[in-house]
Order: C-alpha cells, then structure tokens, then sequence
C-alpha cells in the first residue's frame, strides 16, 4: 500500500488549510494597534528600521556596480 493516496492527500490538504486559518488568526492578533490616538512606537521603529534597510541595501547595490564598469 502506498503511503501517497486520495485519504492521506486529503487530510494533509484539511490540515494545511486549518494550519493557515490559525496562523493568520494569530497573525492579526499579534499586530500593533492604535493606542489612544497614537500609533504604536515599536511599529514605528519597525517601519523605520525596513526603510533604512531597504535604502542600505540599494545604495551598496549602486555603488559596487560603478566600481566594476571603471576597470
């Protein structure tokens, strides 16, 4: 008997759906809200914190490209 079968697809395909619903369940739950009219400082700094990355990243990108074409 095979271990790949309709049954076993089945509940592997019945359990990743739930698996997904809990995950995003949590997901949502977990998320910073608005406290009294402000917006939370640690999603703030998040926010910043990608942003700077993001900027890193695409300037040291830039950069070694221009060094190579000089050679």
């Amino acid at each position: 008997m095979s271990i790949v079968n309709r049954r076993n697809a089945m509940l592997g395909w019945l359990t990743w759906q739930a698996g997904k619903r809990i995950a995003a369940r949590k997901a949502r739950s977990a998320i910073p809200s608005v406290e009294e009219g402000k917006p939370n400082k640690g999603l703030i700094l998040s926010l910043l914190a990608a942003a700077g990355a993001v900027l890193f990243l695409w300037r040291r990108k830039g950069g070694d490209g221009g060094s190579q074409d000089a050679e």
